[in-house]
């Protein structure tokens, strides 16, 4: 069975407008991180081994509601320094459980609560991580399969459907992301600003103490020190992300990493939503031109929703409501 030579027609994407009081690029990435909890999904837990000698542990949570056809499966790929226990991907769960998706909520090496074997990290180029869970879903049994990404994990889901283009497996029926650095020089750069320096501070502390564990668990571990010094993504990953995942360099990872490249290529319909208040984007990361001559890729940009915000009241985002509808769309279209 091969692709579908066009994209099924799709829903049009429901307008995002925050609730009173809750517009604005920072307040919407804050609010949820601080104060949202998530109740109602049930996790068990899968280990995969990998090809390198590494693992990866799989989140599942069982559909809630009977799925309209045969099984459905949705991928969910967290954001930096996330995990599935973080109430987006969480919420994401039981809003795609109701309406019949199981879910397998992965997290990325060393994200699980257990440090990984290897050296390494999962990037945001590190598609080989994403392969591999989509490989072990699609083992899992007859099943259509739609994927949902997070920032660094939104990159990684863009970036690993371009490669496959048309070569994708047709069991995969689409994909939706959000707030995702598709350029990272891009975005580096706008986490450069003074404005950003919380974020940063945020990311760099968690990412040092992760570089301290190494040191102590392998030889060729860079030295630690420097890193709690560290106040810009350019400094991490020209001293880690660069060498220790074979990059030349801070640039060339970068390069080499980001999804917008190939974003041409993607074959199943995708939504990439983008709010035009997330402080963690640059403009690079808005490709209206390259949406513009994509039968596959529909981008939406709305003013407010932050990063990985998107706040609605009831329960429910935007944002899973609207993954819903599109991987739904996806699936039928089929």
């Amino acid at each position: 069975m091969m692709p579908p030579a066009m994209p099924p027609a799709m829903p049009p994407v429901p307008p995002y407008r925050p609730p009173l009081g809750l517009a604005g690029g920072h307040r919407q990435s804050v609010l949820p991180t601080l104060f949202r909890r998530v109740d109602g999904v049930a996790y068990r837990r899968e280990r995969i081994e990998l090809d390198d000698g590494d693992f990866l542990d799989l989140d599942w949570h069982d559909a809630t509601a009977p799925a309209d056809g045969p099984r459905r499966v949705a991928v969910v790929s967290h954001g930096l320094e996330g995990s599935s226990d973080r109430a987006y991907v969480r919420g994401m769960a039981r809003a795609l459980g109701a309406r019949g998706w199981d879910v397998c909520a992965w997290n990325f090496r060393g994200c699980s609560g257990e440090p990984n074997r290897l050296m390494r990290a999962t990037h945001s180029g590190a598609t080989e991580d994403l392969a591999a869970v989509v490989a072990r879903v699609l083992d899992s049994g007859d099943a259509s399969v739609g994927l949902v990404g997070f920032s660094l994990g939104g990159n990684l889901t863009l970036r690993w459907l371009g490669e496959q283009g048309a070569g994708v497996d047709p069991r995969v029926v689409g994909a939706a992301t959000f707030a995702v650095p598709i350029d990272l020089a891009s975005s580096a750069a706008v986490m450069d600003l003074p404005s950003r320096a919380i974020y940063m501070r945020r990311f760099l502390r968690t990412l040092a103490a992760k570089v301290e564990s190494r040191a102590g668990r392998f030889e060729d571990a860079p030295d630690p020190t420097p890193f709690h010094r560290m106040r810009s993504f350019r400094e991490f990953d020209t001293a880690f992300t660069a060498p220790v995942h074979g990059f030349e360099s801070a640039e060339d990872y970068w390069a080499q990493a980001s999804a917008r490249p190939v974003l041409g290529e993607i074959r199943v319909p995708t939504l990439l939503a983008n709010a035009q208040d997330d402080p963690f984007l640059g403009p690079a990361c808005f490709p209206h031109d390259i949406a513009s001559e994509s039968a596959w890729l529909t981008l939406v940009t709305p003013e407010h929703g932050g990063h990985v915000g998107f706040i609605e009241h009831g329960g429910t985002y935007w944002s899973e409501r609207v993954a819903g509808l599109w991987l739904d769309a996806a699936v039928t279209g089929r």
